[in-house]
């Protein structure tokens, strides 16, 4: 592990925030959000963001583990081979991203028309560990398909571009059918901007739980859909 990885991945991080808020400075309000409003939205992201992919790094190389032929010693050892494989390496860049959203979540949590209590914390909690269940799930359920297709690493960078250009800012910006498409197809809505909508009192309380409650749903999905490709994966000395 370079001890520079979560410098740089903060540094890549920050410099995406910059740019944020040098756009908000030619337009101070994006749908309706302001400054503060659009970094606590990007903290929540980040945070969610870093959370899913610190432990799923390791499966990013899937592809070059099953080709090489290293998968089939997980096979053989009695520990689940999805942890062995989550295990076998952490992503060290993203512990940066998680210093870059955790901070902007404590500066702009005093910088928004909030009054924080108890709940809301609690809430912003499970928001937060919804929606790195939902990049996760993504992720996973992209990567296991790596047991008997070819290399999907470049879906995989694609969509995880997607979450990371699109959930940063406010659905309304996008508006008609990319809103759409971003809520429901790929919900890229519900890992941050539904969460800081209800807290920011933007969007209505019944959307609350739906971030946590999809990103359970998704997570359970994705992990039926590796136990499938598991079932059916061929060593490449067959």
């Amino acid at each position: 592990m370079s001890s520079t990885e979560p410098l740089s991945g903060a540094l890549w991080q920050g410099a995406g925030f910059a740019f944020i808020w040098v756009v908000m400075h030619t337009f101070p309000s994006l749908a309706g959000w302001g400054l503060a409003e659009v970094a606590f939205l990007y903290g929540l992201r980040l945070t969610a963001h870093a959370l899913a992919m610190i432990p799923m790094m390791s499966v990013h190389d899937i592809h070059w583990i099953v080709r090489n032929g290293e998968f089939d010693r997980f096979l053989l050892r009695p520990l689940n081979p999805l942890v062995q494989l989550m295990g076998n390496k952490m992503g060290m860049s993203q512990l940066g991203d998680l210093l870059v959203g955790v901070t902007l979540l404590a500066v702009t949590a005093r910088n928004v028309p909030v009054d924080w209590n108890a709940w809301l914390v609690a809430y912003c909690v499970v928001a937060v560990a919804g929606g790195a269940l939902i990049e996760a799930a993504f992720f996973l359920a992209l990567s296991a398909l790596s047991l008997r297709m070819v290399d999907t690493s470049a879906l995989r960078v694609f969509v995880d571009d997607v979450f990371s250009r699109f959930g940063s800012y406010p659905m309304k910006v996008f508006g008609g059918v990319t809103e759409w498409l971003l809520t429901f197809v790929l919900p890229v809505a519900f890992v941050a901007y539904v969460p800081a909508g209800v807290v920011l009192g933007k969007l209505d309380s019944p959307w609350a739980l739906a971030g946590p409650l999809l990103g359970l749903i998704l997570i359970k999905l994705a992990y039926l859909i590796w136990k499938r490709q598991l079932d059916n994966y061929q060593s490449v000395g067959h």
